[in-house]
């Protein structure tokens, strides 16, 4: 493995089962830990996707049965199988499934999108192929999202005037392969007035962008998923800096993953910013921080 597939094309996978034995997959950097299913104390009135609350090491845990979360056969045996403990958009939860196998490593390139047709249902987010075998990874920000729906928060709580009116001149640019992320970040970044494009993978984004270069709709900001299928946000960064036209455009990361893990890897590919999905507060204030960057390279 070469030294540049290790920084900027691995992708580590944890693959697991459900009942029906299928190999499903999770990105191990959103997984903290694997635990035998421990007892778990039901509450009334929770959601009939969520078992109950496990407690681990003095913390409470919401457990999800994520057979039924998905719309799979549940398991033979409740009480069996474990825990995936992940660690996804500020949250933790422990995902209830038959078992693990094993850890796969390939390269994100070597991803692809779910099959076409799988509709909105799918809580598939990419596919790979392990061994000859067709493996789906799993949408986790998805399952979430049906179980506890983010609410919508509103941005910037005060913007003065200089503020609004950089704002009012940005053209952003989201790309994500999540329809839940893309939905939750254009509704907060419309409520900015900011004028907003939306991609669902890098190519399409990089499409996008050269078809409004040099128009009066010409993006000047780039808010992208760090964790898609093909092309990641890193190497899509990267490839925005060798093109002549967008090296200098303005590049936030916006991860699923806890931010201060992903920095280091976001400076060297050459990203502006990075931020952990999803805080509208905190999107807002990235967009300030954007803005207030290309005012002062546009008076340079």
């Amino acid at each position: 493995m070469s030294s540049s597939f290790a920084k900027s094309d691995a992708l580590s996978l944890l693959l697991f089962t459900l009942r029906s034995g299928k190999l499903m997959a999770i990105n191990l950097l959103k997984v903290s830990e694997i635990i035998p299913c421990p007892r778990l104390t039901h509450l009334p009135d929770s959601h009939p996707h969520v078992e109950g609350i496990a407690t681990l090491r003095g913390v409470a845990l919401s457990v999800i049965n994520l057979s039924r979360a998905i719309g799979e056969q549940p398991l033979s045996d409740p009480a069996a199988g474990c825990l995936i403990v992940t660690q996804v958009s500020r949250s933790t939860q422990g995902l209830h499934v038959q078992g693990v196998t094993r850890i796969v490593h390939c390269r994100t390139s070597d991803i692809r999108p779910p099959p076409y047709g799988s509709g909105r249902k799918s809580f598939i987010t990419g596919t790979a192929e392990v061994d000859g075998e067709l493996i789906q990874i799993l949408d986790i920000e998805k399952v979430i999202h049906g179980i506890a729906p983010a609410p919508i928060e509103l941005g910037v709580d005060e913007l003065d005037s200089e503020d609004a009116q950089l704002l009012s001149e940005a053209r952003v640019l989201v790309v994500d392969d999540s329809q839940v992320a893309l939905h939750q970040s254009l509704i907060s970044l419309q409520h900015l007035g900011v004028v907003c494009h939306t991609a669902h993978s890098a190519r399409e984004g990089m499409s996008i962008l050269e078809a409004l270069h040099g128009s009066e709709d010409a993006i000047n900001i780039v808010v992208s998923d760090i964790e898609m299928p093909e092309m990641d946000g890193y190497s899509f960064t990267q490839s925005l800096r060798r093109h002549a036209d967008f090296r200098d455009i303005y590049v936030l990361l916006h991860t699923s993953l806890d931010a201060t893990m992903s920095a280091a890897r976001a400076t060297e590919a050459g990203a502006n910013d990075v931020l952990t999905k999803f805080s509208a507060p905190e999107l807002g204030k990235c967009l300030v921080r954007a803005v207030r960057a290309n005012h002062a390279a546009r008076i340079r």
